[in-house]
């Protein structure tokens, strides 16, 4: 039985799979005469077989739209929660006002981690088509932005963050950034859109 039997008929069929495809081949093997054309039809089921083996993964990802935008937000508030219901996130933040220089480290860190989740972990092919300024990528910079405003906005309207001492706040909000941004980074790549 072909997949495509009924096509033309108006019946309603079920979409083919790749085990499908793979009976399909295994049925056209037994048709060919050279050893040539049987190396292809191998070579071809073994395509099918690796592309079938790799889901969401193995895509290229290029662009930064709206999907991409939600699932770095649901990434960042699924990893932030536990910041904003804890209190160690202030503690943090107040550890991190008196010492400034892990302050930025942190902020640096932020960068590079999530830099290295998207571009460099090879966990996609996440491909640059835009840049910011000619120079930062817009998945770059739309994922640290949307972790950055949902751990301003979220932790403002729950009372988590010490504006009473900015440097305090600032130290919050770097605490709770760092794996908002790693979440955000992780929820945009992995259904790869």
């Amino acid at each position: 039985m072909s997949i495509f039997d009924g096509a033309d008929s108006g019946e309603s069929t079920v979409e083919p799979d790749i085990a499908d495809l793979v009976e399909q081949l295994d049925e056209l093997e037994d048709t060919v005469d050279s050893p040539e054309e049987r190396e292809r039809v191998d070579s071809v089921r073994e395509t099918a077989l690796s592309v079938s083996r790799q889901g969401s993964f193995g895509r290229v990802i290029a662009g930064f739209d709206r999907a991409d935008a939600s699932e770095a937000l649901l990434g960042s508030v699924l990893f932030g929660i536990p910041m904003f219901v804890e209190g160690g996130t202030s503690e943090v933040g107040a550890y991190l006002a008196t010492r400034p220089h892990f302050l930025v480290g942190t902020a640096g860190f932020t960068f590079a981690l999530v830099y290295g989740i998207l571009y460099v972990a090879e966990i996609q092919d996440v491909r640059v088509k835009k840049r910011l300024l000619g120079i930062v990528p817009h998945r770059f910079a739309g994922v640290l932005f949307i972790a950055s405003a949902t751990a301003l906005v979220l932790m403002t309207m729950w009372g988590r963050l010490t504006f009473s001492e900015p440097l305090v706040a600032l130290g919050e909000l770097a605490a709770a950034i760092l794996p908002m941004a790693v979440g955000g980074a992780l929820g945009d790549i992995l259904p790869g859109s």
